[in-house]
């Protein structure tokens, strides 16, 4: 059965877990594996790993660390960075990661979604969109390589074709939101999932459980995926990894339900 899911990602910068605000001023915060470990601890609902230096310096995805994060990870895995074509999506599901998220090559290379949806089936198929407000009008705009190669592309027409090309699932990713925790971008979520039926999954802004709830409470079955959120704790952003109890999920779950039948 669908229910909404809590997600940490993790992202990886010169083999480190760093956080980043607005896709940029990487901060060190850990060992990517550790983090994995703990969260197993803390019986996560699913998780990203995305490699924030795969597109952005055009080499492949670091094979050897997917196979150790697999082989640690004991809640879903989903992984991101340096996706080009579909052999490099089935040999990373081979690995033991249950779904691959693609951003740039779904914008640049749109067959590698039809074709990698074929090999290894829509359901490990996720389309990464990296969006951004532009020019006076505050468009939303798709942008590809951490942020810095605009495509000129409109989100919501992209995640329609995205859908028609066989994706699984839409990733939206704010990056005027990322690492505010200021909380998440409603009028982009609601366009994308006014557009398409897809499962949807949400980043960029949450700072608080509250940010979570609020989120569930008006979309219902959506994954809610949180950065800072998970790897900082307190106002002065001490790292710290945690992740909601199996009580304080089941109970913000009621709450945002109940807000929802309101």
């Amino acid at each position: 059965m669908l229910r909404p899911r809590i997600i940490p990602c993790l992202l990886v910068h010169n083999d480190g877990l760093v956080k980043t605000v607005r896709f940029a001023e990487p901060k060190y915060v850990g060992d990517p594996l550790n983090a994995v470990r703990i969260f197993n601890e803390k019986e996560v609902d699913e998780l990203i790993v995305a490699d924030i230096d795969a597109t952005a310096v055009g080499r492949e995805p670091n094979y050897a660390l997917i196979a150790n994060l697999a082989a640690e990870c004991r809640m879903p895995l989903c992984y991101a960075g340096g996706v080009t074509t579909a052999g490099q999506v089935q040999r990373i599901i081979s690995l033991g990661v249950e779904k691959v998220a693609i951003s740039s090559a779904a914008i640049a290379s749109p067959d590698v979604v039809a074709e990698s949806a074929q090999r290894v089936g829509s359901q490990s198929i996720v389309v990464v969109l990296d969006v951004r407000k532009t020019g006076l009008l505050r468009r939303y705009e798709l942008f590809t390589h951490n942020g810095k190669r605009s495509s000129g592309q409109d989100p919501v027409e992209f995640a329609r074709r995205a859908a028609a090309l066989g994706a699984g699932e839409i990733l939206v990713n704010s990056i005027d939101q990322d690492g505010t925790m200021h909380g998440y971008d409603q009028a982009l979520i609601d366009q994308i999932r006014d557009a398409v039926s897809l499962p949807l999954s949400v980043a960029g802004g949450a700072g608080s459980l509250e940010d979570i709830q609020d989120l569930i409470s008006r979309h219902g079955i959506i994954g809610a995926v949180a950065g800072s959120l998970f790897v900082f704790k307190g106002k002065y952003r001490a790292v710290l990894i945690n992740y909601p109890s199996r009580a304080e999920k089941d109970e913000l779950l009621n709450r945002a339900r109940s807000l929802r039948s309101s």
